[in-house]
């Protein structure tokens, strides 16, 4: 096993335990699913899940998008600090209040302050997500796959759909469904480099 050198902290114990951390999170996030009794039938039991599974979905989406840009943002990264190690510790924690917020979603049914807790939660990650950005790009010199327009307009979508779930919990979720396909769609760095390597590839 490599050592690492004295004073240089690497990026890869911080990659890995974040890997770990959204593994769990996710895993959390299954095992709150649970399946309606006898008493119901197949059909109307699924019916009635259909809302919660779908938020369950959405959730899945939310922590998904965190974990593929966390990627992204890492890779520039060649050495860690204090800052970017205690602003990713900070990002986890904000991710692991997903699956209590999906579950009180499951357990009080969509409701306005169920939704404003659940957009409020969706919120918090960004705080963390957004200093842990600025640090990284201050270490490493390069921006960020995602601009920093992007983070902000998504936060906002997120404040957003709290006040909002008190005027219609089902248009606070499409804000956070918004949120959701804005950041699937790969970012323009991304794209431009996966374009590099293959034409470097085809020569």
């Amino acid at each position: 096993m490599p050592q690492e050198k004295p004073g240089r902290l690497n990026p890869a114990r911080l990659e890995a335990f974040s890997d770990g951390v959204v593994a769990v999170i996710i895993t959390i996030m299954v095992l709150e699913l649970h399946v309606p009794g006898k008493e119901i039938d197949n059909f109307d039991a699924l019916r009635q899940a259909l809302p919660i599974l779908l938020v369950y979905l959405l959730s899945f989406i939310q922590t998904g998008i965190y974990w593929v840009n966390h990627h992204y943002l890492v890779d520039d990264l060649d050495q860690v600090t204090h800052g970017i190690l205690w602003s990713n510790l900070a990002l986890l924690f904000s991710l692991s209040l997903i699956p209590a917020a999906t579950n009180w979603v499951a357990v009080r049914g969509i409701s306005s302050f169920s939704i404003a807790l659940y957009g409020a939660v969706c919120a918090f990650p960004g705080v963390p997500w957004m200093v842990l950005s600025a640090l990284i790009q201050r270490r490493s010199n390069m921006p960020p796959a995602s601009g920093f327009v992007k983070q902000a307009a998504s936060f906002c979508l997120y404040l957003g759909s709290i006040p909002m779930a008190f005027v219609s919990p089902w248009i606070a979720i499409g804000m956070i469904v918004i949120v959701a396909v804005i950041w699937l769609l790969p970012p323009r760095k991304i794209v431009l480099m996966s374009s590099a390597k293959a034409v470097a590839g085809r020569t």
